[in-house]
C-alpha cells in the first residue's frame, strides 16, 4: 500500500477521534507506531513538508524536491513490513480518498507511471512555490500540529502507566472488535461473578455497599475498547 494512503487513512482517523473527544484513544496507538518509530515518523512529516505552502523560489524548491526524493529512498527502505502492516491492522478499514496522490507519484519507481511522476513532481513544485495563505478569518491546523497539542495532553497519562499496560492498550487497540466484543461479556460475566462471592463472604456493611456499587458499575458497562481495558485492570484486581 502507498504511504500516502495509510496517511490520508491516519490523519481520517484522528479528526473522527477529535469530533468525537476520543482523540486521547487514538494518541495512544500513534505514539507508539508512528512517533517512537524514528523511519516511519520521518517520512509521514516529509509529506507534510511536499504538501505545504513554503514561498520558496524555483531553485531552492527543485533542490527541495530532489532531496526528498533521496530522504524518502533512504527512509523507506529502512521500514520492516510488518511495521506497515501494523498501520494497515489500525487504519485498513478506512475508506477515503488518498490526499497525497501527487507524492506517491513523486517517489514512485514504475517505468510505467513515469509520465504521471513527472506531472506530479511540477505539481509539487508550484505548491511549495506559493506563499502560505494568512486568512484571519479561517484557521486551519495542520494535523501534525493538532497531534503535537493532543500528545503532550495525554503524556502524563501515558507516563503514569506500565509497559505492560502500554503493551496490554496496542494489542486491545489492534485486536478485531468482533473477538473483543464476545470477550468483553465473557469478561464481565466472571467479574460480576467474583464481586458477587465476595459479597456474599464479606460481613462489613460499608464494603457490601461499595461492593453493590462496583457490581452496578460493571452491570451498565457497554463495549468499546477503554471498557474493555478498566475491566481488565479490574479483573486483575479482584
Amino acid at each position: 500500500m502507498k504511504f500516502g494512503i495509510l496517511k490520508s487513512q491516519i490523519e481520517s482517523v484522528l479528526i473522527e477521534s477529535y469530533k468525537e473527544n476520543q482523540l486521547k484513544r487514538d494518541m495512544f496507538i500513534f505514539d507508539e507506531l508512528i512517533l517512537k518509530n524514528k523511519n516511519i515518523s520521518k517520512l509521514y512529516f516529509l509529506y507534510d513538508e511536499l504538501n505545504s505552502n513554503k514561498g520558496l523560489n524555483e531553485s531552492i524548491a527543485n533542490d527541495f524536491i530532489n532531496q526528498s526524493i533521496v530522504v524518502y529512498e533512504n527512509t523507506i527502505n529502512k521500514i520492516k513490513p510488518s511495521e506497515l502492516k501494523e498501520l494497515e491492522m489500525w487504519v485498513g478499514h478506512v475508506k477515503c480518498d488518498n490526499q497525497y496522490n501527487e507524492i506517491d507519484d513523486l517517489f514512485s519507481n514504475s517505468v510505467l507511471n513515469l509520465e504521471n511522476k513527472i506531472k506530479s513532481k511540477n505539481t509539487i513544485l508550484e505548491n511549495i512555490m506559493k506563499s502560505p495563505v494568512n486568512n484571519g478569518e479561517i484557521v486551519k491546523v495542520p494535523i501534525s500540529t493538532m497531534v503535537e497539542i493532543a500528545n503532550k495532553t495525554i503524556e502524563s497519562y501515558l507516563e503514569n502507566l506500565s509497559e505492560s499496560d502500554k503493551s496490554e492498550i496496542k494489542k486491545i487497540i489492534l485486536s478485531d472488535e468482533s473477538q473483543l466484543t464476545e470477550s468483553f461479556y465473557t469478561l464481565k460475566g466472571t467479574i460480576l461473578g467474583k464481586l458477587e462471592k465476595l459479597q456474599e463472604n464479606e460481613m462489613d456493611n460499608e464494603t457490601i455497599q461499595k461492593i453493590n456499587e462496583t457490581i452496578s458499575k460493571v452491570k451498565e458497562e457497554s463495549f468499546n475498547k477503554e471498557s474493555y481495558f478498566k475491566l481488565q485492570k479490574l479483573n486483575e484486581n479482584i
